[in-house]
């Protein structure tokens, strides 16, 4: 197994303790919406991911419902909702409007709202009312809540413990990363493929594997690292906003954190990293590389073939 030298473990030290820039941010969990006469009648968004389901929970039945692009969609209905899943036609920031009109004929008699593709989420549901609330419905919102605060506050005191408030070398033997062998690298320059519609071109690749010493579910838990030295083909500036890799049948895993120093400027070339978290056993395989940049109606990246030493 590779030891990885000193010039490529300051590139891990850099990557670390710096926290990626993420996307807009979106609620994943359960969203309450309670309508009233008085609820600005704009349209409200909504993340939706290709391949996730979002459903819809109103507490009247529904009259019509109002969808342009509806074909786009898998959709199962009932009388108070439905549950879409967006399928893969759908790109990156695009916003799908979609309008409820409810059967009681009661004040405000609908609501709409914007469906936005996220690049990694989804919200799951979406409970709306238009009556008021009971109080059944506002302690499972407080209990939510609550649990969501207390997840916060658990990943809050993970990530402390871990770091111990230190960076650079330091902060991996705070982790109890630096452990007999090192950390494993592969050069795989000549396995990663850039996808023909892409902006950025890979110039040079090299991917990281680190045991953690964790065990989840009997399976150990490795972090691996992708080094790329990307080089921009197109004519606006690309910063790194996020990454997933996606595993060989379509299963996606969402970066910890992506790096770099500086926006890559047209026609530049320019290092960029990103880590992320898994068993050992899913670590193997050859993966896509799926980015995105923080800049307005940026597309995604693509880089297929990269595998883990």
């Amino acid at each position: 197994m590779p030891v990885l030298s000193a010039a490529l473990l300051r590139l891990v030290l850099l990557a670390a303790p710096v926290e990626g820039t993420a996307p807009l941010a979106c609620e994943t969990g359960t969203r309450h919406l309670e309508l009233t006469a008085d609820t600005p009648g704009e349209a409200l968004a909504v993340c939706i991911h290709p391949g996730l389901p979002t459903s819809f929970l109103f507490d009247a039945k529904l009259a019509r419902v109002e969808w342009p692009g509806r074909e786009r969609f898998v959709v199962m209905t009932a009388e108070r909702g439905l549950t879409l899943v967006p399928l893969g036609a759908l790109a990156r920031g695009e916003r799908v409007p979609v309008s409820f009109t409810f059967e009681d004929g009661a004040d405000p008699a609908g609501v709409r709202f914007s469906l936005v593709v996220h690049p990694s989420e989804a919200a799951r549901l979406v409970r709306v009312t238009h009556q008021p609330r009971s109080l059944e419905s506002y302690r499972e919102g407080e209990q939510q809540a609550r649990a969501e605060a207390r997840r916060c506050g658990e990943d809050k005191a993970r990530l402390e413990a871990e770091c111990g408030g230190q960076r650079g070398m330091l902060g991996l033997l705070a982790q109890e990363l630096l452990r007999e062998g090192g950390i494993a690298d592969k050069n795989i320059i000549k396995s990663v493929t850039s996808h023909p519609g892409n902006t950025l071109e890979s110039v040079e690749a090299h991917s990281y594997r680190l045991d953690t010493g964790r065990v989840e579910g009997g399976h150990k838990v490795v972090r691996l690292l992708v080094k790329q030295l990307l080089q921009n083909h197109g004519s606006t500036p690309w910063t790194p906003a996020g990454a997933v890799l996606v595993g060989p049948k379509g299963e996606e895993r969402k970066a910890l954190g992506v790096w770099t120093r500086e926006p890559l400027a047209p026609g530049e070339k320019r290092v960029v990293g990103m880590e992320v978290e898994m068993t050992e056993e899913a670590a193997r395989g050859t993966f896509t590389l799926k980015w995105w940049g923080q800049e307005e109606g940026s597309g995604y990246e693509l880089f297929e073939g990269v595998v883990f030493p």
